[in-house]
């Protein structure tokens, strides 16, 4: 990727992930040209990876970003548990003190950063590194993937302080359970605060779902639930 792709691509992304643009709305790469001050070729390769990470859609022979579909959150929160649980059970069997030690350093540094952006990344930052630690490279593609996949919706959540200092505070307990290498608690944990995450954000568009219904924001909720 060159230098100008990967400055439109985080500029578009910042853009959809702060709801400047809003789920549904068109995008004309024509318009984004003017907008961004970039040519179409970096446009289009932006849109494309945008497409990858469930950003943005195809329109046609257009765009738009991509509606929030509230069943494919709650799908994607399923597998996300299923995989999450796995990966901690393995984590206590296989990971060394050193790594835990560097693990609580990172719950740490949320708590001297503070803002959104930063406690979103160290939130996947965390959930990551947890599932680097099952020693299962396929653990961690699938756990990389998902937290791509609900990266506007984490977006939405982590904008809540109450919410940034409870995932802390759930990800010390989970540490603690592998530390101590107790396997249940900490898969116990690891589904609970999963599950409190997806209800929080679940509950959240339901009510956004209402409340902007008809003003052009596309929460929708698809067939296959």
């Amino acid at each position: 990727m060159t230098n100008a792709e990967a400055e439109v691509y985080e500029t578009l992304r910042g853009t959809i992930l702060e709801f400047d643009l809003l789920p549904g709305e068109r995008l004309s790469e024509r318009g984004l040209e003017e907008t961004l001050g970039a040519s179409r070729t970096p446009i289009r390769a932006a849109l494309m990876r945008l497409e990858n990470e469930g950003l943005t859609a195809r329109l046609g022979r257009g765009w738009r970003v991509a509606p929030i579909d509230v069943s494919e959150v709650r799908a994607i929160m399923e597998f996300r548990e299923a995989v999450e649980v796995g990966a901690v059970a393995r984590a206590v069997e296989r990971a060394s003190d050193d790594e835990l030690l560097a693990l609580d350093e990172l719950i740490e540094s949320h708590r001297r950063n503070d803002d959104r952006e930063t406690g979103m990344r160290d939130g996947a930052d965390f959930h990551v590194a947890l599932a680097r630690l099952s020693r299962n490279e396929f653990m961690v593609e699938a756990m990389e993937g998902a937290l791509t996949r609900l990266a506007r919706t984490r977006w939405l959540e982590v904008r809540i302080p109450e919410s940034r200092t409870l995932a802390r505070d759930e990800h010390l307990a989970i540490l603690r359970a592998v530390r101590e290498r107790d396997t249940a608690r900490a898969a116990a944990l690891v589904a609970a605060h999963s599950r409190g995450t997806r209800d929080r954000l679940l509950a959240f568009l339901s009510g956004e779902r209402k409340r902007l219904r008809g003003r052009g924001f596309a929460i929708i909720e698809s067939e296959a639930e």
